[in-house]
């Protein structure tokens, strides 16, 4: 504990747009789905996207069912596996370049977990690929382990019961301004917001992983 009380056991990282890029989501859902479905029914790529948008609208992020890919597979009648389809882009998963070196530094120091939106056959595949699994305690998936469609406040609180922990003993660096920054900040949770467009300026808000043990110290002196 330091000087201010500060008792900084663990640090949770978002996975997509925080650790790694969109490319391998994008592809599987916005290429790879929609390529199947225009092989079936003997559509023009173009057109096929645009119905398979039309369904994702449809069933909407609320519900469970958009985050599960085995639904979309049924739901679309696809030919073929959709382990099949994740393994096909899985080359594609992109670590963010300064992920590595923030990790090794950090994990000297705290415990590291990963708490990610999306369903665990995306985070398992991601940690995989990106040769991430070695740095993490624990990885979290809100629709998978918990179902729950959104980090909610009810979330953060379950993960601090897990690990036995208070707010205030926990930091979350995420980029979805909401979910990642204000929810677990009204939580209690000290908690980052990640901008790699540089769209946003504020004490909480950084471009990149590089900064982060800065703002750290900034916090909490060692």
């Amino acid at each position: 504990m330091d000087e201010k009380g500060w008792d900084i056991r663990y640090i949770s990282f978002d996975l997509d747009g925080t650790l790694v890029d969109y490319e391998f989501t994008d592809l599987v859902w916005h290429l790879g789905i929609p390529e199947l479905y225009a092989r079936k029914e003997g559509l023009d790529l173009s057109q096929a996207q645009e119905f398979v948008l039309q369904q994702y609208h449809k069933v909407g992020d609320e519900a469970l069912e958009w985050y599960d890919i085995g639904f979309w597979f049924k739901h679309l009648d696809l030919p073929g596996r959709w382990r099949d389809l994740l393994e096909r882009y899985a080359y594609k998963v992109r670590v963010y370049p300064e992920v590595y070196e923030v990790l090794n530094q950090l994990r000297e120091r705290y415990s590291l977990i990963v708490l990610s939106n999306a369903a665990r056959e995306f985070v398992e595949v991601e940690i995989r690929e990106g040769g991430l699994a070695d740095y993490f305690e624990r990885v979290v998936s809100a629709t998978s382990d918990f179902g729950l469609v959104k980090k909610s406040p009810e979330f953060y609180r379950r993960i601090c019961e897990i690990l036995e922990v208070c707010p205030q003993q926990w930091v979350h660096v995420g980029d979805h301004w909401e979910f990642d920054y204000q929810i677990p900040k009204e939580v209690g949770i000290i908690s980052f917001y990640i901008d790699r467009k540089g769209e946003r300026e504020g004490p909480d808000v950084i471009k990149d992983l590089r900064t982060l043990q800065k703002v750290l110290d900034g916090y909490f002196p060692r």
